[in-house]
């Protein structure tokens, strides 16, 4: 009986063990727009189109699968404005927008496509430009969908934006915070197993 009902547990405890810490995430595919602040990139608070950047700005794209803006990817490299534009000269009635592109990794291209080589642009644009204009000036063909959501930079990706897709699960950093759910299954199977063997062999000495 106590052999029976330990082998009954441990099927449903399986599943549990198995899960804990490996459920995967839904995500997005989609280029997300990035502001360079010193170093360092911060997710922009508005879409390109609407960005008025200043002579001088960096402003970089990602494609990548991320669940949102908290744990999107940002644009790699150390790429800054003199780096990117210190061989375009200053022009009247014009401003300089340094543009950091992030293709990806093969790992978040869309099936059958291959992400190209990262790239960086020094757009010249007219004062009023927006981002949008700057990256259009620079990285032709853009796409975008009915809702004003950038699709595709230089023709990539050929087709989908911002397709929900399944994002790889992420391993969880280890904490303080207790006992993780599978270790105290764990711990309830080996004493349940302890207690059978124990009366087992009480039941034979009888």
């Amino acid at each position: 009986m106590i052999r029976r009902a330990t082998v009954l547990f441990l099927a449903a405890l399986l599943p549990l063990l198995a899960g804990a810490g490996q459920a995967g995430a839904t995500g997005y595919r989609y280029w997300s727009f990035w502001e360079q602040d010193g170093s360092a990139w911060t997710y922009a608070t508005q879409g390109p189109s609407l960005a008025r950047p200043a002579d001088g700005d960096v402003h970089g794209f990602r494609f990548s699968v991320s669940e949102d803006s908290s744990d999107a990817a940002k644009p790699r490299g150390t790429s800054d404005f003199a780096t990117i534009c210190g061989e375009t000269p200053p022009a009247a009635d014009r401003k300089r927008v340094a543009l950091v592109m992030d293709f990806g990794t093969p790992q978040d291209a869309p099936s059958g496509e291959t992400p190209p080589p990262a790239r960086t642009a020094c757009a010249q644009v007219p004062e009023d430009a927006t981002t949008a204009d700057a990256l259009a000036s620079v990285a032709k063909p853009l796409r975008y969908d009915t809702n004003a959501l950038l699709c595709a930079i230089a023709g990539y990706p050929k087709k989908g934006c911002g397709e929900q897709v399944a994002a790889a699960p992420k391993e969880e950093e280890p904490t303080d915070s207790g006992p993780s759910v599978g270790l105290i299954a764990g711990i309830a199977a080996v004493a349940l197993l302890g207690a059978a063997a124990l009366w087992q062999t009480r039941r034979r000495a009888s």
